[in-house]
């Protein structure tokens, strides 16, 4: 079967090329509908990686959060049509210790091999979600997103200590958005604060139970654990915030992401016996887990579909410039290409 694929050759150059997709492999063939825009994948659009980086990895199609509609199984686990999310992480084994996402040898599409700027995408069938019809097709494409939070709150779950009566959230971004609406729906018992910069985003944080400024949290304020998802250059003064403001021996769940080495405060991690562990990516587990809380909690859609920013429908590669310029400039929320190829 003869794919067009969309690569990503050069900074803001998208050029076609073409591959074959083996039907008798075993895979499910799945059709994107929906695909959003990452903060990964505009570091390769704008050629923001370091060029050693840039010239290992291009060409490379595309986008690791989407979903789509199955149009050939061989196996006949799904039928023609259904919607499916799309799971970008690709293992190659398993370990009876380490997920699939922490695996030095699993593959994650658009960062090593091709994402889903594709007519169709060739999947194992354990990397395809089933989804509910009554989901919102624009909300579910950023599931991926979403279900690296759910992870975060799963291993949290795992990690942190019993007394969870206050926890904080640094960071008012969409991370922090989604990482909060999921905390409220997995731990309704306990506390929930959140830390930023923008009073305007701080604003939709309504489920909340408290939201502060970082220039102004009270100074006797303290919290059992914490989650960063802040990232870049602010996250090392979100996390020395966060060492000021937790009690001993809580945990520190690191999201955020870094181009560069972030200073920590040891002394005081020692001195209050913290526990500190980063979070990255997600698994089959998490993605199932996120579609059975959204069956569970249907107000999570409408909170996400706050964070729904430009859709855009895409039939040509000056569409596809066009969703990528557009998402440069916007200010928050997720651009969602309607993918109409």
């Amino acid at each position: 079967m003869l794919n067009t694929v969309y690569r990503l050759v050069a900074p803001r150059r998208f050029e076609v090329e073409f591959n074959d997709i083996n039907l008798h492999a075993g895979q499910v063939v799945v059709r994107p509908t929906h695909l959003s825009i990452c903060h990964a994948d505009q570091r390769y659009y704008q050629g923001l990686r370091p060029a050693e980086v840039m010239k290992s990895k291009l060409p490379m199609a595309l986008i690791h959060e989407g979903i789509g509609e199955v149009v050939y199984d061989s196996d006949g686990n799904f039928q023609c049509g259904d919607s499916v999310i799309m799971i970008p992480n690709t293992p190659v084994e398993q370990d009876d210790v380490i997920a699939e996402n922490y695996l030095r040898s699993s593959r994650f599409r658009a960062s090593g091999f091709d994402g889903f700027m594709q007519e169709h995408v060739a999947l194992a069938p354990d990397r395809v979600v089933p989804l509910d019809p009554s989901i919102d097709k624009i909300v579910a494409a950023f599931t991926e997103l979403v279900s690296v939070s759910v992870h975060a709150l799963r291993r949290f779950d795992a990690i942190a200590h019993s007394r969870r009566n206050i926890v904080g959230i640094w960071g008012d971004g969409n991370l922090g958005y989604i990482t909060a609406i999921f905390f409220k729906a997995m731990f309704p018992d306990t506390k929930l604060y959140i830390f930023g910069v923008d009073q305007e985003k701080l604003s939709q944080f309504s489920f909340a139970d408290e939201t502060f400024s970082v220039m102004d949290i009270p100074s006797g304020l303290l919290i059992d654990h914490a989650f960063e998802c802040v990232g870049g250059e602010a996250s090392q003064k979100a996390i020395s915030q966060i060492i000021d403001h937790i009690q001993p021996e809580g945990t520190i769940s690191i999201l955020g992401v870094s181009e560069y080495p972030v200073p920590i405060n040891t002394r005081m991690v020692l001195e209050k016996g913290l526990r500190i562990f980063g979070s990255s990516r997600s698994g089959r587990e998490d993605f199932l887990k996120t579609v059975a809380l959204y069956k569970e909690h249907p107000e999570i859609i409408g909170y996400l579909s706050n964070i729904v920013g430009a859709q855009i429908e895409v039939r040509t590669i000056a569409d596809m410039n066009r969703a990528f310029e557009m998402d440069i400039h916007k200010s928050i929320g997720k651009t969602i290409m309607i993918w109409n190829k």
